[in-house]
């Protein structure tokens, strides 16, 4: 199924039973609730849906599960996030043959390769498949950065066709614009820069904090996409201190305990990440019950 690279693309939590064991039909029902806002897709086995937790195996099983419950009703997007290239290279094969429709690439991990090594596993790894492949650009994570006139260096590969730019510097969109022009699809992947991302040429926004405010995720995207810009101001002051929990190292505990608030799916993650505690938790709580109170009206009025 084509991938529109438009939109707001869920990156999926990854649901897990209280043994920790992969809880593949959870993790789809939580996906339903997302189908049903009408996002444009689903990423798999990103940041948020812990892809580095996981063995192989049952990445290979939870694309294969997705591929049977969406396949060609919503595009699927896997993350591709190991140690080695060749790695890589073998996993992005294998889910191409798991009937996913495009890859998120990251850089090697571990390892903090400079640009010519980058690019080099950027261009294997795009040789190891025919799926269309958007570029993650993640450095305050993952310690690789893909400068905006690095992007041209991999501009001649017709496979590579979007970026999710997460370097939480919006300057980026239009530095990358000038770069390369139109050459790639920019998608921003920092939850509280969506609407200055969205100004300056964002085209869609892969979205960690949509798993727990779906309605609101499509709320705000939909008045950008139609210029209401007052409006949207309004829906993202309200939202903006739950977008905040995207940029902390613990974004991933941060959001799963918000959707799990939220009625979508459960809080638990694969150790080292452990359980929120404490004065952190009934922050995050608080915040989360807060917002919930307070929903835009026309959230309230869809309901």
């Amino acid at each position: 199924m084509q991938v529109a690279w438009r939109g707001v693309l869920p990156a999926l939590c990854t649901q897990f039973k209280p043994d920790f064991s992969l809880d593949i039909p959870a993790t789809i029902a939580h996906a339903r609730h997302m189908a049903a806002t009408g996002v444009s897709g689903l990423v798999l086995l990103g940041t948020v849906g812990e892809n580095c937790s996981l063995e192989t195996a049952e990445k290979l099983a939870l694309l294969r599960a997705f591929g049977a419950e969406f396949g060609g009703k919503l595009p699927l997007i896997a993350g591709v996030a190991e140690t080695t290239t060749a790695l890589a290279c073998r996993f992005a094969a294998a889910a191409a043959d798991a009937d996913v429709d495009a890859l998120m690439v990251l850089p090697a991990m571990v390892y903090k390769s400079d640009r010519r090594e980058t690019i080099a596993h950027f261009r294997a790894v795009a040789g190891a498949t025919n799926l269309p492949i958007m570029i993650y650009n993640n450095p305050v994570s993952y310690g690789v950065d893909i400068a905006p006139e690095a992007f041209g260096d991999l501009a001649d590969l017709p496979a590579m066709v979007a970026i999710k730019e997460s370097s939480e510097n919006p300057r980026r969109i239009t530095d990358i614009i000038n770069a390369v022009g139109n050459r790639f699809a920019l998608l921003c992947g920092v939850d509280d820069l969506v609407m200055e991302s969205h100004a300056l040429g964002a085209v869609g926004w892969v979205s960690g904090l949509v798993n727990a405010f779906p309605e609101e995720n499509r709320l705000l995207w939909e008045l950008l996409e139609a210029g209401n810009l007052a409006e949207a101001r309004r829906v993202y002051r309200w939202y903006t201190p739950l977008l905040h929990l995207d940029t902390h190292v613990k974004l991933v505990q941060y959001i799963k305990l918000a959707a799990a608030l939220c009625g979508y799916g459960s809080e638990l993650t694969r150790p080292p990440r452990l359980p929120l505690a404490g004065e952190e938790r009934q922050r995050i709580i608080k915040l989360v019950e807060m917002a919930r109170a307070t929903r835009p009206g026309k959230i309230k009025e869809m309901r």
